[in-house]
């Protein structure tokens, strides 16, 4: 019981770790892990329940995909490209990050095997059940072995440009259009998809 408690403890600290990105764009008290968490384990009940998939799964997933973040950092697809001058950054902003297929495949295995580490870190003295099934979940999450890691991944993007709409929204910090262009070539998910045109409807209505 004290191993549960001491990692409960652990995953406490992403109530108060802000998101990266955000930071990035200039957000100010910007939206934490915990609270992503929260509401893309939200959407992936409210928009998923209705679907075949096992909700409880889908569910669990949404609420350990980040818990890794309590030790590596919240690594982002600019990262690569940003310079020190903080003036600067606002135009590497305007366009989306590309890289070559090489340099993306060596990106994206180094934040698996920096992520996959730090989730090992936080959850080594758990019960041997409740590891083995936060490590399932979490892999299906990132190499979405099933219908459900592929649902919830694209459940975290959409979490993450209805954040970005409402900072777009009060801040007009964040590129709108270059965030709609990438959901619509990238998720393919039919119920997510009409989500993101009641989406895109909704701010340019009440920007």
């Amino acid at each position: 019981m004290e191993n549960l408690l001491n990692f409960l403890i652990e995953v406490g600290k992403l109530k108060g770790k802000e998101r990266r990105g955000w930071q990035v764009h200039g957000i100010r008290n910007s939206e934490t892990t915990a609270e992503h968490i929260f509401r893309m384990a939200i959407i992936a009940w409210t928009l998923g329940r209705n679907r075949k998939l096992n909700m409880e799964r889908a569910i669990k997933m949404a609420l350990v995909h980040d818990l890794c973040e309590v030790y590596s950092p919240d690594i982002t697809p600019y990262d690569p490209l940003l310079p020190k001058d903080k003036k600067k950054i606002i135009e590497v902003l305007k366009h989306w990050p590309k890289f070559t297929p090489a340099l993306k495949i060596k990106r994206h295995q180094d934040k698996y095997k920096i992520e996959n580490k730090a989730l090992d870190k936080l959850i080594f003295k758990l019960p041997p059940g409740l590891k083995a099934e936060i490590k399932n979940l979490w892999l299906d999450f990132e190499k979405g072995l099933t219908k459900e890691g592929r649902f919830v991944k694209q459940v975290d993007k959409v979490e993450n440009i209805l954040q970005g709409l409402e900072y777009w929204k009060k801040h007009g910090k964040i590129q709108r259009r270059l965030w709609m262009r990438w959901a619509k070539e990238n998720l393919d998910d039919p119920v997510l998809v009409e989500f993101m045109k009641v989406l895109e409807k909704n701010f340019q209505r009440n920007r």
